[in-house]
C-alpha cells in the first residue's frame, strides 16, 4: 500500500503550471510504477513522457481533474502532484517538488531518455547465462498469467520463450521480478528488469514461480 497522505482535490485555478515549471521540456521515457488516487485506490502505471514539472501517465483509472496523486516510479521513487487533464488512456499530472529535487529529477530523466535511445535495455556488458531453473511464469498487469521457459538471463534482463507477444513496453512480472518487454523474436520476447540486479544468483531466486 502506498502511503496515504492524500488531500482533497485542488481548485482548477491552482492547476496552471508555475512559470518555473513551464521551462521544463518533457523527454520520452518508459517508466513503470504504481499510483494512488484520493480514494486510496492503487493501480499500475507507465510514464511515457516526463519533465521535472509534469508527466504523461498511461493508467487504468483517470481520477478527476485537480485530484492529488501519489506515484512510486522505478528509478525516480516517490512523485506527488495533481491531475491536470485527461489524455487517451491516462492523464497528465503536474509534479510538486523542491528545486533541488527537480534538478535531480532532470538528471535522472536525461539518463533514462538516453538509455532508451541507445538501446541500453539490452545491455551486452552484462554476462548472459542459462539459469538452473528454466520454467517460470509471466503475469500481465491485468492478471493474465502464462507459463514460460527461460532462454537466458543477465543482471538487467532475460530472454524467454512465450506463447503470446505482449506489445513493446508492456509491463510484466517475470517470476517475482517486475520488467517490461523490450524486444520480440520468433519464439518469445526479451524483457528488461525494472532495476538491474547485483548477482545472477538473486536473479535466479526471483525467477521462481510465485
Amino acid at each position: 500500500m502506498l502511503s496515504d497522505d492524500i488531500t482533497a482535490p485542488h481548485p482548477a485555478s491552482l492547476l496552471r503550471p508555475k512559470a518555473a515549471e513551464a521551462r521544463f521540456q518533457r523527454v520520452n521515457v518508459s517508466i513503470l510504477g504504481r499510483y494512488m488516487l484520493a480514494d486510496r485506490r492503487e493501480f499500475p502505471c507507465q510514464v511515457l513522457s516526463m519533465s521535472p514539472g509534469d508527466a504523461v501517465v498511461i493508467a487504468p483509472a483517470m481520477g478527476i481533474v485537480g485530484e492529488k496523486v501519489i506515484a512510486y516510479l522505478d528509478h525516480l521513487g516517490r512523485v506527488e502532484g495533481t491531475i491536470l487533464n485527461a489524455v487517451d488512456g491516462g492523464f497528465v499530472m503536474d509534479i510538486a517538488a523542491s528545486t533541488r529535487k527537480r534538478d535531480k529529477m532532470a538528471a535522472q530523466l536525461t539518463w533514462l531518455a538516453n538509455k532508451d535511445i541507445l538501446n541500453l535495455p539490452e545491455d551486452r556488458r552484462h554476462e548472459r547465462m542459462v539459469p538452473d531453473i528454466r520454467h517460470s511464469t509471466v503475469v500481465l498487469d491485468d492478471g493474465r498469467r502464462y507459463n514460460c521457459k527461460i532462454i537466458d538471463i543477465s543482471l538487467s534482463g532475460a530472454a524467454i520463450e512465450l506463447d503470446v507477444r505482449p506489445a513493446m513496453g508492456t509491463p510484466v512480472t517475470l517470476g517475482r521480478m517486475r520488467a517490461r518487454v523490450v524486444r520480440h523474436f520468433q519464439n518469445g520476447v526479451a524483457v528488461e528488469f525494472a532495476a538491474a540486479q547485483e548477482m545472477l544468483t538473486v536473479v535466479q531466486q526471483n525467477l521462481r514461480i510465485n
